[in-house]
């Protein structure tokens, strides 16, 4: 019982890894891109990533300071 305990976390390190070898493998991108110097600095061309697949949310309103929330400020 106590080698399975000793082998138990070197067995699941091995499938893991074996798992992330199988996902690099299928993930089937023949152009992995290269960066080029443009107009408003490097930019990515080619490779597998199209525009729409990443979403980037819009900024939203910070919270206001705790001293303009009306609570005295520590002196």
């Amino acid at each position: 019982m106590t080698r399975l305990r000793a082998a138990a976390p070197l067995l699941v390190a091995a499938v893991l890894a074996a798992v992330a070898v199988a996902t690099v493998e299928g993930a089937g991108c023949d152009d992995p891109g290269r960066y080029e110097l443009g107009v408003n600095g490097y930019e990515l061309v080619g490779g597998c990533i199209a525009p729409g697949d990443l979403v980037v949310p819009e900024p939203g309103q910070q919270p206001p300071a705790p001293t303009e929330l009306g609570t005295p400020a520590k002196s």
